[in-house]
């Protein structure tokens, strides 16, 4: 009998030992550096939790990782959102990170955006948020409210940088942390003060940046393009800005604006409808809109790309001159076109 206690005992012992060492190796079943895995609100059981890290090949083996979580009653302690785990992480790792809720931070990284669209895709990319929700929510000037924006000019408190957190953050904090980094990108550098010495609200200046965004890429440019806008609206001129025309119809590919396209209905238009349009066509960069609000005085009312298609344009006070180089421009593009129909 004593025999039989001693077998028992030592195989127990050694079960003890192996159940040890095997929370202390590595468990990983990937190969690369890190890993990331997310746990939605409806996984959180021990069993759904484990099915899950096997499922996105997180684990090697499920049964003795889900007795762990199981037996040490872990799983009540678990948290939706999205995990990170490096390479040869061991299990009783693994188990600490989601008992202590160590959720990977996720970083949202605003580049220049041009449609809601896209926003939405983004967020439903990075975060636990269906890209219908944010639509609905961009779209409802009542959730809009709390930001003093509206349906058209809610990308107005978005300035494209690399915002930090978590998978399983709301859709409203999001919008409250774009808007508290928006406040405060308009409190310094006396931005406020120089958009109203251009006689611009800060949602004026970000419309009229988004049109300069998208006229060049060039930032030498950029401030005299802004100077021919900002003279437009005080001389109470139409902007007939090309890219709003883009906008209006949807075709951002559109490589040459035909006069049938400038008949477009779309508010959106700034060749049928003087001053800004109801709101940005894209999200300028920090610079973009610095530049405007720096913009030079000029006497410039007119800009027409140069003919040799370098990027840069011609710049006028009088609409004689730019008709001249307007000209040369249309002849140059009619040229162009000739030349790779004959490719063809």
């Amino acid at each position: 009998m004593r025999k039989v206690i001693g077998l028992a005992v030592l195989i127990i012992a050694g079960l003890a030992i192996a159940f040890f060492i095997y929370l202390k190796s590595p468990a990983t079943a990937f190969s690369e550096k890190k890993q990331y895995f997310t746990l939605s609100e409806d996984s959180l059981s021990a069993s759904l939790i484990t099915q899950a890290l096997l499922k996105q090949h997180i684990i090697k083996r499920g049964w003795p990782f889900q007795f762990v979580l199981k037996e040490l009653n872990i799983a009540k302690h678990v948290k939706p959102g999205k995990y990170e785990v490096n390479k040869n992480a061991s299990a009783l790792s693994i188990v600490r990170m989601l008992k202590n809720n160590q959720q990977a931070a996720v970083n949202l990284v605003i580049n220049k955006l041009r449609l809601k669209e896209d926003l939405a895709k983004l967020i439903a990319k990075n975060f636990a948020i269906d890209s219908n929700k944010v639509m609905n929510f961009m779209n409802s000037n009542d959730s809009l409210l709390p930001y003093k924006v509206d349906t058209s000019t809610v990308f107005t408190i978005i300035i494209p940088d690399t915002y930090t957190f978590y998978w399983n953050t709301s859709l409203r904090k999001i919008f409250n942390r774009l808007s508290v980094s928006d406040s405060i990108f308009w409190s310094k550098n006396d931005r406020l003060e120089k958009a109203k010495a251009i006689g611009l609200s800060p949602q004026q200046a970000y419309i009229l940046a988004s049109i300069v965004e998208e006229e060049s890429n060039i930032d030498e440019e950029r401030g005299k393009i802004a100077s021919v806008y900002i003279n437009r609206l005080n001389q109470n001129m139409a902007l007939q800005a090309c890219p709003t025309i883009k906008y209006a119809m949807k075709d951002f590919a559109l490589t040459r604006i035909y006069e049938k396209y400038l008949f477009n209905p779309s508010p959106y238009n700034t060749y049928r409808n003087k001053g800004l349009p109801p709101g940005p066509i894209c999200t300028p960069s920090a610079k973009c809109i610095d530049i405007v609000l720096n913009a030079p005085k000029t006497n410039y009312l007119y800009f027409v790309a140069k003919s040799d298609f370098s990027g840069y344009s011609h710049f006028s006070s009088n609409f004689a001159e730019h008709s001249f180089y307007a000209k040369q421009y249309q002849q140059a593009l009619d040229a162009e076109m000739a030349k790779k129909q004959k490719q063809k």
